[in-house]
């Protein structure tokens, strides 16, 4: 299904590179990657509930999306994380997901050493703030943010595209 591209009225918010918004203002966000059009058309067509958690790899990419269900962890126990080979557009399909986050120029506390293979490291650091992600609603994280997933609390089932940026 195509995206349309329209500059209405949209919430966001965008910090050192975060952003937070519904899927149906995914369209504002498609010139920041070659890659979303292709992630939001997968979220926007996609019907979840016929989809099992598990890793579905875009054609001819290095893309791919990752569908989970877990148990919010809550904040006192979600680390800091972060990328350096992929973007993260997280998108909540239910749940109660809460989010921290934290520009990673500002962690100086690791507690995993980043893994190549993995591409992720953990920081020790406390998230800066902390974001509700209602069913919905997507939030990117790009290489530059530190962020802290499953701070919810219940059962939490998301869609992740891991958006290569190489």
């Amino acid at each position: 299904m195509p995206i349309p591209f329209s500059y209405d009225v949209i919430f966001v918010i965008v910090s050192a590179g975060m952003i937070l918004d519904h899927l149906d203002n995914c369209s504002f966000y498609l010139p920041l990657h070659p890659e979303f059009r292709r992630a939001f058309e997968f979220l926007s067509s996609t019907d979840f509930s016929k989809l099992d958690d598990g890793k579905y790899p875009f054609e001819d990419s290095d893309s791919f999306v990752i569908v989970s269900t877990e148990t919010g962890r809550g904040k006192a126990e979600s680390p800091l994380e972060v990328h350096r080979h992929f973007i993260d557009i997280q998108f909540v399909l239910s749940g109660n997901e809460v989010m921290g986050w934290r520009n990673l120029g500002l962690c100086h506390q690791v507690r995993s050493p980043y893994n190549t293979e993995k591409d992720i490291g953990f920081y020790a650091d406390f998230p800066s703030s902390w974001i509700e992600v209602p069913p919905g609603n997507f939030a990117i994280f790009f290489p530059t943010d530190a962020h802290a997933p499953l701070a919810g609390q219940g059962s939490i089932r998301k869609a992740i595209v891991k958006v290569s940026v190489r």
